[in-house]
C-alpha cells in the first residue's frame, strides 16, 4: 500500500480545533464531526473488548 492510497486528512478534521473564530454553523458542524469520532471510538472499544473477551475465554 502506498501513501497515495491512504485517505487524505483534511486540515479541518484535526482535533481539537481553535473555536474562537468559528461561526455558530461551523461550531455545529464541528460538534457533528466530534460525535462521529466518538461513535468510531466506541465501536473500536466494543470490537477490542469482544476480542479480549474471546481471548480470555480461550485461556481460562
Amino acid at each position: 500500500m502506498f501513501n497515495e492510497d491512504l485517505p487524505k486528512i483534511k486540515p479541518e478534521s484535526v482535533f481539537p480545533r481553535d473555536m474562537e473564530n468559528m461561526s455558530v454553523h461551523e461550531l455545529n458542524e464541528y460538534i457533528s464531526e466530534l460525535q462521529e469520532e466518538i461513535a468510531k471510538a466506541e465501536a473500536d472499544i466494543k470490537e477490542k473488548q469482544a476480542s479480549k473477551d474471546a481471548a480470555s475465554s480461550v485461556f481460562k
